[in-house]
């Protein structure tokens, strides 16, 4: 009997350690894609920084082709609207979709193509211990001055076997929360009125002070 126990005991031993080599080897996989997709989004963004000024549609078209693949912006979107998607028709989930997208790049385009060189580093990939389907990523970004912010992604991984983004944290800011917490403010300042709502979302989303935000995370 006590060999037995000893032998089912080194056989799930193997099983334990099996499982966790596959997922270090997933997370490496991980860690590399995410690589090759911001270094990407960073050159593109050096290549097109003219471009902001001289056709900002362009510039849109430009960046929203890149990051299409890597970021799932329906599942943020989504997200964002929190309980009040479920007030929504189709088509305003699709309006919403769109402006949400909009509103980052007006809010956020010129501060990143204004700013100083910059680099990025994907330092470390960790698949979650209950769900290997979800997974984040640490990065850091380092400004030419030195100084160093740390950024975490989270992703998830579709029923196609791809991973997305689904939101991202900036020196312990959550911005889907944050972007969530202010859409729902809007809906009680518009007495639920989501169509009022999507419509203003752009001013909205340039008033979110991520700042203090960071101050008092």
């Amino acid at each position: 009997m006590v060999a037995l126990t000893q032998r089912l005991f080194l056989v799930l031993a193997l099983v334990v350690a099996t499982a966790a080599q596959a997922q270090a080897g997933q997370a490496e996989e991980l860690r590399e894609y995410v690589d090759v997709n911001t270094q990407k989004l960073v050159k593109k963004l050096n290549e097109e920084r003219g471009l902001y000024e001289e056709d900002p549609e362009a510039f849109y078209q430009s960046m929203d082709e890149t990051l299409t693949d890597f970021v799932d912006f329906r599942r943020i979107a989504a997200r964002v609207m929190g309980r009040y998607a479920r007030q929504t028709t189709p088509e305003q989930r699709d309006e919403f979709v769109e402006t949400f997208k909009r509103s980052l790049f007006d809010s956020y385009a010129k501060a990143l193509v204004d700013a100083e060189d910059f680099e990025i580093n994907v330092q470390e990939a960790t698949i979650l211990p209950r769900d290997e389907n979800r997974a984040t990523v640490d990065l850091q970004v380092i400004s030419s001055s030195g100084n160093r912010y740390p950024v975490v992604y989270s992703m998830y991984r579709n029923e196609e076997g791809r991973w997305l983004m689904e939101n991202v944290i900036v020196e312990g800011v959550n911005i889907g929360l944050a972007f969530r917490d202010r859409f729902g403010q809007e809906m009680e300042a518009n007495r639920g009125q989501i169509q009022v709502v999507i419509d203003g979302w752009s001013d909205a989303a340039k008033a979110i002070d991520l700042d203090g935000d960071a101050d008092n995370s």
